[in-house]
């Protein structure tokens, strides 16, 4: 006994069988953001008080640098599977749908590579 419609099996419409690969992901990039963010909050607020060169010393440290790209690399991650699902929930509109993921995978795209780029820019 099936539990699909006749509709569904005429359609030929199932489980795209990515929605667990996604939940993990997602998980495990919330687990690796923790202690990237405790270092950041703490790292940030032991600048507190610092002026421009301070900063830039301190994100010149190759390590620092490592751990900043970490960091901004999988927040943006993060943050563009939230944004996913949030547009597949509540987009209805089949071409709207396609053209906000294209749209928000581009725009974090565009934010990581900028990130990254400024980054290594005052860490080299």
């Amino acid at each position: 006994m099936s539990l699909r419609s006749p509709l569904s099996r005429a359609r030929g419409l199932g489980s795209a069988k990515d929605g667990v690969h996604h939940f993990w992901v997602q998980r495990v990039t919330a687990v690796a953001l923790i202690p990237l963010t405790l270092w950041f909050v703490f790292s940030v607020a032991n600048l507190a008080g610092g002026d421009y060169h301070a900063v830039r010393h301190w994100v010149s440290a190759p390590s620092v640098a490592i751990m900043l790209v970490l960091f901004i690399l999988t927040m943006l991650y993060h943050s563009a599977l939230g944004v996913q699902v949030v547009i597949e929930d509540y987009v209805h509109h089949e071409g709207l749908k396609l053209l906000s993921l294209m749209g928000q995978k581009f725009l974090h795209a565009i934010v990581a590579a900028a990130s990254v780029y400024a980054i290594l820019r005052v860490a080299l």
